[in-house]
């Protein structure tokens, strides 16, 4: 859960403040397992997410100096959030992941790229 303002002519009332609650779905693909038959450990990968997350959870992100002057939309967030994912797990991981942030059943957007 997290309260935010995209402040752009193009985002209409969202340029006010107001909040967004998110499901996050983080996608580890690979064209190979592991030594344990693994992609990556399921554990760890919640972990990651868990730890990634917690310092968003229930903040503004206008008042959060790594979301200074950046339209924080869904997009960016599942971009924020893939690019951590991949800092804490690229000894771990190599592979496409993808990350997705759902508001809805029909609103959600994604990130995905190569670790």
């Amino acid at each position: 859960m997290i309260a935010h303002s995209l402040k752009s002519e193009a985002f209409g009332p969202a340029q006010k403040m107001h909040g967004a609650t998110y499901v996050i779905d983080a996608t580890f693909q690979s064209n190979k397992l592991g030594q344990n038959n693994i992609v990556i450990d399921i554990a760890l990968a919640q972990q990651v997410l868990k730890d990634i997350i917690a310092p968003l959870n229930y903040q503004n992100l206008d008042e959060l100096p790594q979301f200074k002057d950046i339209l924080t939309t869904t997009e960016y967030l599942a971009y924020y959030i893939h690019s951590k994912i991949a800092e804490k797990v690229n000894t771990h991981f190599s592979g496409n992941l993808r990350v997705n942030l759902g508001e809805s059943h029909v609103a959600w957007a994604g990130y995905e790229a190569r670790v």
